[in-house]
């Protein structure tokens, strides 16, 4: 997106709007949003630990040791890859992500504690 593409700013109409790390960002007002905000009739992105977008069948990394429940005792440990994931809408409890992880079976994950590989 180049500069004369950008929208204004929402919040105080600012046409000095700029791309910052895959936000745009008001100079006047320091007001950030993303370019999908803009588009309220689109599906919510879901997104990783670091701001990535999650699509079905990505590859992800666990960022955090987690205690895997109903596993005898079991643990992901950090850097674990999981491949294919399958998102699934909220169920009030943060778990987005559906995937199958060798030693655990089938698991619900957290986005927020994942990062896309």
């Amino acid at each position: 997106m180049s500069d004369d593409q950008l929208p204004p700013c929402p919040e105080c109409a600012s046409d000095l709007t700029y791309e910052s790390g895959g936000f745009l960002t008001c100079p006047m007002c320091a007001h950030e949003w993303t370019a999908d905000a803009e588009d309220a009739d689109a599906e919510p992105v879901t997104r990783d630990a670091v701001g990535n977008p999650l699509v079905d069948g990505d590859t992800v990394t666990i960022v955090k040791s987690l205690k895997v429940k109903g596993s005898g005792g079991g643990s992901l440990k950090i850097g674990t890859k999981v491949s294919g994931i399958r998102m699934i809408p909220d169920s009030g409890d943060g778990h987005d992500i559906e995937a199958k992880v060798a030693g655990f079976g089938e698991i619900l994950l957290k986005s927020s504690v994942v990062k896309k590989a």
